[in-house]
Order: C-alpha cells, then structure tokens, then sequence
C-alpha cells in the first residue's frame, strides 16, 4: 500500500510539472536576438569621402585624399550616443564606393591613402575603443558592393570580400551586429556577382559568434522594407525565407513591412531611418534635421511596434557630429523620458481571466512586476482572455505598453483596450500583434478600470508587462506649404499656436512676423516657422523651406501618355502628394519616358529637382534620368545632366540636380531612362522645378 502511494504521489508530482511547462510555440529568437531586441534604440553612422562631395553613392573613383575629417573624435560620437540613450554604433566601414575605414590590406582605397591623419588613422579602432570605454555595442557595416575593387563582378570577388570580412571582424573586438544589404550593381567587365551569401555567413559567425546578421531575409534580422524607420501595424517577428535571398531576390517590401504569420524563422524587424533627408552628411540638410515629434512618432512606429529602431546620425566634414543633430537628440531623449517615467500601472491591483493553473510561474501580479522575464498565461488551447487593471480613485493615462514573452514565441494576433466610462466600458483602441513591445497613443482618458482582452492568439498568449502612462503634450511643429502661384501657407496640428515667420534666412522669434494669411514668394526664398504659445513662452522646433522660382507660369507641352487620372499639370502643381504617371498598360508602359515643360519665360538654369512620389512600391519611380533645357522646345542638343538618382528607391526624398555649367532656356525635359523598380516599366513625377539661385 505504500509503495503505491508513493507512486500515487509521484505521479501526481510528474502530473503537476507536466503542467507546468508553456510549450514553446513556433520559431524561437536566439540567446543572441534576444539581447538584440531589448537594446531597442542605437545610432548609424555614415562617413566615408560621400560626406565631402555630397553623395548618397560615390562611383568608386573618388580621390581618396578627398577624405580628410580633421577634427574627427569618435569619443563624442559614443558619448552623444550614450546620452541619447542610445545602446550601440553601427558605422559604415565600407559602402559601396568600396572606401575602407580602415587601413585594409585587400583595398588601395581606403584611408590609409587619404589625407586624414597622413594616411596613419583607422576609424574603426577609434570607434570600437570608444565604443567600450562609453558601454556601448560595436557593430559594422559592409557593402558586398564595391565600385573601385578591381575584382569586382568576377567569381574571385567572393573570396576577396570574405577576406574583408575578415580582417574586420577579428580585429575590432565584440561585433553585435554585421549590416548587410543587397545592393549589387556592374563591375568593370559590365556583369553584376552573384554573392557567395553562404561564405559570407560563414565568415561572420567563425569571427563572431554571437553577431546578429542584418539584411532582407536575416537571418539574424531584418529590413523594415522602407527607410522611413516604420514597421507595420502588424509585424510579425518570423519570416519565410526559402527561396528568397538579399537585394533584388528578397520578398515584397510588403512582407518585410509586417513578418509572416507563421514564419520559417525567427527574424525581427530592424528599422533604419536617418535624422536627416539623407543618410550622408551635407551642409545643405543642416536646418533638415527631423523634429522631434517626427522622432518620436518613429520611434512609436519602430519600438512600438515590435521592431528596433536604427537612427542614422552623419558625421560631418570635421568629423563631429553636427550640434543640431546633437541638440535633436537629446531634446529627444529628454521627451521619452518624461513620457515614460511614472508607470501608472503599478498603482492598480492586477487581475486576469483564463489564467493557467498548476503553476507558479505564471501570475497577474507579474504583469505590472518590471521583470520581463515573468509572465502571465492562459491554459493551453485557451487563445483568448482579459487583463484588468482597477485603480482605487481614478487615473488619467494617454500610453499602453505591452510585451509578450518572446522566448517562447510569438503568440498574439489581436487585441483590444477598454475604459470604464459612465458605467460601461468603451473601447478606445484595437490592434493586432504584441511581441518584445507594443506601445500604443491615444488622447488622454481618465478612469478607474482599463481591461485589456486578447482577442485571438496562435498558441496560448504569454503577456510579460502591462504598464500605462501618461507623456506629456508635444507642440507640434508648423507645415510650410506654397502653391503653383508662388503663395506661402503655414499650418499647425497643435490647439490655437500662433505662427511666427521670417524670409530673411533668421530665426524666428515671438516678436517675428505672426502668420495670419498666406504670404507671396513667387521668386522664391528662405521660410522659416516656429509655433507659440502663453505669448511666446512655450515655442516648437523650427521648420525651414526654400523654394525657387513658383510655377505660375508653366505649362506641360508634350508627355509620352498618362495613366488614368494622372494629369501632367500635377506634375508641376506645387504639390508633392499630386503627381503625373505614364500609362501603365504593359504593352505602352516601356521605358523611356518623357516630360516636357515650358516655363513661361527665359530663365538661367543652374539645375533641377525631382520629387518622387513617397512610396516604395508602385511608385514608378525614376532611377536613371537625362535633363534637357532648350529655348525653342524643338532643339534639345545634349543632356545638361544626366545620371542615376542614388538609393531613391528605398528613400524617395526630393533630389537637387545642379549642372556642372549653367544653361539658359525657356523650355525643359526631363527624360526618364530607367525605373527604381525594374518591374515597374511606368513613371511618375510627383513634382519637376528648377534651380535658379
């Protein structure tokens, strides 16, 4: 009888760890992602000779003694960063005009032939000491594509860049993350590689074990699919990978917007954006620098959004980061900070539905605990439940963060937030995935209960945090807009601002003009907007437009056709969110295209602009261009410039052409040679002007 008690009671004792156990559901992230995700926010550099000659893509034949940073200092780079409150540095060792930033042995252009430090320095030794002495993580960025490398677009190229590899990732110390992309242009023999990814992988992991490898498809994580720095309202951490590989073989930019359901691997969402138009550093996006309203609502659609965020800051031609970058940041992490300092959830008392019994593990209470690695789950099979939150007198909240146990997968399809209001609950917000983090911003409410229910889940949900606040009102910042008549409107999303102004290149102040109606600059100008409130003592970033010279006068003479509703007007309306759009039938839809447009007058031309429309897929975007200027509009001669619009595919931002000579004209054409998406055989102009200044 004893013995079958034992065994009674044994079996019981198996019976209760057996329930116990949450199962792991679906792909898992590694020990190595997992760290990855919690870093959450940390700092891009580019730097390379495109920050002294004004470049997105150098060619590759740049004189290398052009890069000369004589002031650089890598300690303010890691100190920025770390104030920021930023985890990590991510620098461009090598882009694709193939300049190293470190002395290599496989390369003759790097900055052991530049001016800098007499071709003694090495940026990437600089850094990584910085980035030690400061706590923070060290990553690289390689491009596969090299436009001075000899070998290039031969099969022996592979070896020569796994051998880059190499020599980088054994020499710098911990690398966490090596930063892929695809790009993958001709050699010299006109062929384009095929890379050796495998070997390349290979290299990474035989140097640095722990790294997480960053490209379309990973596989340690993944591009966002846009450089805006969003992620999707839904966004999956896993990914099918099979059949894809980095650049031009990777799935729709869609797909890695949002994960798949269910996907092959764990491979999370990383994204880049920069601080500024561009990802190089230049004078002119000095007063470009985004608002920090314009941050954080990235930040929400990054971090928020289950994703990291990856924020460039350029370095400029001293070789510091330039201070309204500097200033930005830190007005930046002074906002997230107040935002996120109280965490009002802790005062409520925690209760859930369907909550799994039989272990110890699992508990309403760890949701509000601030441990991470504590949870709160429902029985197996269970996909649905509630969470609670009861205050003892009412509190006022504008912020819900949630976050799932990751180490055991992603489980959440949808949710919803509810208030009680008046006796009954509203909702006030719904969404659909969780994973490491979900913020979610609403206007402020005042209640005494929140009820947050798990609508749906893949497997039973495994919610880690709950927590609520309330962050603080942001005075946005103005929008400056002008017309085809050249007239100048200024708006607010903020409550009753006043608008101040200047057109003299000054800095708006209380006392400077107040903005009641539109203002005319038909010949173009420096504006300059600030927004106030309590009489000037509350006052928002500055916003800066230039303009030229306002179309008023234009008039398009000749398209190769339109698509349906796209009007060629729109083309030169004044408004980047109109466009023109050639036919898309396939059978009419080949390249070139064409615009031609007269302006109305003679006018000296020193170059021309081209907005795209601000979209990464169907946009009918043009890559490469020749622009004409003529005073007849039947005599066309030679291009005055022709080329490629660098990386406009993946950062569609208004592109500044100038001539290399001045040219005189009435009339201009702007030929569209080649698509940004070689499956879109359309283009579009969202919007053509010209520089005269």
């Amino acid at each position: 009888m004893r013995k079958l008690l034992l065994m009674a009671g044994l079996c019981g004792t198996l019976a209760t760890a057996h329930a116990q156990e949450i199962a792991p559901y679906g792909a898992l992230p590694s020990k190595a992602q997992l760290a990855w995700q919690d870093m959450e926010y940390y700092m891009f550099i580019h730097l390379g000779p495109n920050t002294f000659t004004d470049n997105e893509w150098g060619h590759g034949d740049e004189d290398p003694k052009v890069f000369n940073p004589s002031r650089l200092d890598a300690r303010q780079w890691a100190r920025t960063a770390k104030l920021a409150g930023m985890k990590a540095i991510i620098i461009t060792a090598k882009h694709h005009d193939g300049f190293c930033l470190w002395p290599s042995k496989y390369s003759t252009h790097t900055v052991r032939e530049s001016a800098w430090k007499n071709g003694k320095g090495d940026v990437l030794k600089e850094l990584s000491a910085a980035c030690k002495e400061y706590g923070l993580k060290f990553g690289v960025y390689l491009s596969p594509w090299d436009r001075n490398h000899p070998a290039y677009g031969t099969p022996e190229y592979n070896q020569v860049f796994s051998n880059t590899l190499n020599e980088v990732l054994s020499s710098y110390g911990p690398v966490f993350e090596q930063w892929f992309d695809g790009a993958n242009g001709e050699g010299p023999n006109g062929k384009k590689p095929v890379y050796d990814w495998d070997l390349f992988h290979h290299t990474v992991y035989k140097n640095q074990p722990n790294a997480v490898i960053f490209s379309d498809v990973g596989p340690g994580c993944r591009w966002v699919g846009n450089e805006d720095g969003i992620a999707g309202t839904t966004n999956w951490a896993t990914l099918n990978v099979k059949g894809f590989t980095p650049g031009k073989g990777a799935p729709a930019q869609s797909v890695l917007n949002e994960g798949n359901m269910n996907g092959e691997k764990w491979i999370p969402a990383e994204c880049d954006v920069s601080i500024r138009p561009g990802w190089f550093y230049s004078p002119s996006t000095n007063d470009k620098v985004k608002s920090v309203q314009h941050l954080l609502d990235i930040y929400y659609g990054s971090v928020g959004r289950n994703g990291n965020m990856l924020l460039n800051v350029p370095v400029d031609r001293r070789g510091l980061i330039y201070s309204a970058d500097s200033i930005r940041l830190m007005e930046f992490k002074r906002f997230r900070d107040e935002s996120f300092k109280t965490n009002l959830a802790l005062k409520a008392k925690v209760t859930a539905t369907e909550t799994r019994r039989n272990n110890s593990k699992v508990s309403a209470a760890n949701l509000t605990d601030g441990k991470p690695g504590t949870y709160w789950a429902t029985p197996d099979g269970v996909l649905k439940g509630t969470i609670t939150l009861t205050f003892a007198k009412p509190a006022s909240f504008n912020r819900l963060v949630l976050q799932e146990y990751i180490a055991l997968g992603q489980r959440v399809k949808a949710f919803s937030v509810e208030i009680l209001e008046n006796g009954a609950f509203k909702e006030i917000a719904t969404a659909t995935t969780i994973g490491h983090k979900r913020i979610l911003s609403f206007p402020d409410v005042t209640t005494t209960q929140v009820r947050i229910n798990i609508q749906d889940a893949l497997a039973c949900p495994v919610i880690s945090e709950v927590q609520l606040y309330k962050a603080p009102g942001l005075l946005a910042v103005p929008v400056i807009q002008r017309n085809k008549q050249g007239e100048v409107s200024i708006t607010c999303s903020s409550p009753d601002p006043e608008l101040h102004y200047t057109v003299d290149g000054k800095e708006p102040v209380y006392s400077s003009p107040k903005y009641t109606g539109p203002v005319s600059l038909p010949a173009g100008g420096i504006v300059k907007a600030k927004a106030f409130l309590e009489k000037g003592k509350k006052a928002s970033a500055t916003v800066t437009a230039v303009y030229d010279i306002a179309p008023a006068k234009w008039k398009v003479t000749f398209t190769d056709g339109q698509a349906k509703g796209a009007d060629p007007e729109k083309a030169i309306d004044g408004n980047p969110e109109s466009f023109w759009a050639s036919v898309i039938q396939p059978e009419a839809a080949k390249y070139p295209h064409e615009i031609q447009v007269d302006l109305g007058e003679e006018l000296t031309l020193k170059g021309f602009t081209y907005t795209p429309r601000h979209l990464v897929e169907k946009s009918g975007t043009i890559y490469t261009y020749a622009f004409y200027v003529s005073e007849d509009g039947k005599n066309w001669g030679e291009p005055v410039a022709q080329g490629n619009f660098a990386n406009i595919a993946n950062n569609p931002v208004t592109q500044s052409i100038r001539f290399n000579k001045a040219a005189k004209g009435r009339f201009i054409r702007l030929v569209a040679v080649a698509p940004a998406n070689e499956k879109e055989q359309w283009a579009s102009v969202a919007e053509l002007g010209v520089i005269t200044k």
